[in-house]
């Protein structure tokens, strides 16, 4: 359980932030005062994410999910999330990457050909994107966003009980979805601001959204830290292979700027 908590920790330290920061002198700085050379930020963080939802291979009932992140260290057996973020005067450039190891157990319906399963998901999601702020001569920042999000799920399915009694399958996908939406960062004061953003879009899953708010506190010029929610769910299914889920859960990060 140590090596599990540890190694949690340490990959989330990988994390760069977009939208989980904010910009250094946000109160005093407008688009005409920014500079027009990239810049850059990077957040170490930590995302306790749950899963929950519906997952199913051919030949094999429906299993419901629910792992809540208050259980996280008893399934998250491994995480490790990154995003960049590049700007230039109203524009920018984004990536975010979420890789996760999550073991639970879930329920079948009606317990008829098996009381219960054992379910283990590897999921990564690889997000790409670009955006330009809508909001001139404002110390806020609002980015209308697009981008490209890859999805590759592989989940290991063991049957307990019943006809299917040790009944064990794998089976997985990969997919990509087009996303739009916004994101910024809302200033309060010198020292604190709201961060937050919200996608939504569709592709290869019938649906798929990420939204996150979080509050936020300017340690210094290029330092913040900041606390939030995250919420991403997706809708895939393909033939017999269903991965209908949503991963939350609280999230606490620090913003390095340069």
């Amino acid at each position: 359980m140590k090596k599990k908590i540890t190694g949690c920790l340490v990959c989330g330290l990988l994390y760069a932030g977009s939208g989980f920061g904010a910009e250094p002198g946000a109160v005093a700085a407008t688009d005409a005062q920014r500079s027009d050379e990239w810049e850059f930020a990077i957040t170490p963080y930590f995302w306790a994410a749950g899963l929950s939802g519906k997952v199913s291979q051919p030949r094999l009932p429906v299993i419901d999910l629910n792992a809540g992140f208050d259980k996280l260290f008893d399934n998250l057996d491994f995480g490790a999330m990154l995003i960049g973020d590049a700007r230039k005067g109203r524009y920018s450039i984004f990536g975010d990457l979420i890789y996760t190891k999550i073991g639970a157990q879930g329920d079948t319906p009606r317990g008829i050909l098996a009381t219960s399963a054992d379910v283990k998901t590897s999921t990564f999601a690889g997000l790409l994107g670009v955006g330009y702020n809508v909001l001139e001569n404002s110390p806020h920042r609002l980015d209308v966003v697009a981008g490209l999000r890859v999805w590759s799920v592989d989940t290991d399915i063991t049957l307990k009980g019943a006809h299917l009694n040790g009944r064990t399958r794998s089976d997985g996908a990969t997919w990509v979805d087009g996303l739009v939406g916004v994101r910024g960062n809302y200033v309060l004061s010198p020292k604190f601001y709201l961060t937050g953003w919200g996608l939504i879009g569709a592709g290869g899953a019938e649906a798929d959204w990420d939204l996150g708010l979080g509050v936020g506190y300017n340690i210094s010029k290029n330092v913040s830290a900041a606390l939030g929610y995250r919420a991403v769910g997706v809708d895939y299914s393909k033939g017999n292979f269903k991965f209908d889920t949503v991963l939350q859960g609280p999230m606490a990060g620090l913003t390095i700027r340069f």
